[in-house]
């Protein structure tokens, strides 16, 4: 495996690549179109994670800043899994500025809860306070 660097440059994004994988195999964004992928990219802080000739990894921060964050769209593609290119873009995550201040942090995953805790991600500390409007097949077409 060559090696992986972690860049918040968005210049450096193989969007083409990045909306392939969320319209066709994420189970959270499956015929998500084009434009509102760049839309969602233009408006998060996004990493994305390089050998020396392609994008291997992508995460979004979607945050204020200064008080709020919540992680989204964590991608390793399939054939890159198991070189700890995740734990590499957490690690970045963690200490990137954006949200180096903010009291919190939040995520959904159905199925990578122990990835996450190794990174201090734990279940909601009042799940009864949070609410939320949720449209799962708002990209069906």
């Amino acid at each position: 495996m060559q090696e992986i660097t972690i860049s918040d440059d968005k210049s450096l994004l193989d969007i083409d690549k990045i909306h392939h994988f969320l319209s066709t195999q994420s189970s959270w964004a499956k015929s998500i179109s084009f434009d509102t992928v760049q839309r969602s990219i233009a408006h998060s802080i996004c990493l994305g994670a390089y050998t020396t000739n392609q994008q291997v990894g992508f995460c979004r921060i979607i945050t204020d800043q200064a008080t709020f964050a919540n992680l989204v769209d964590v991608i390793v593609w399939p054939e890159y899994r198991g070189h700890g290119i995740a734990a590499k873009l957490m690690a970045e995550v963690l200490q990137h500025p954006s949200v180096a201040s903010v009291r919190r942090f939040t995520l959904a995953t159905s199925n990578a809860h122990g990835l996450y805790a190794k990174y201090g991600f734990t279940a909601l500390n009042k799940p009864e306070t949070f609410m939320e409007i949720y449209r799962p097949d708002i990209y069906a077409t």
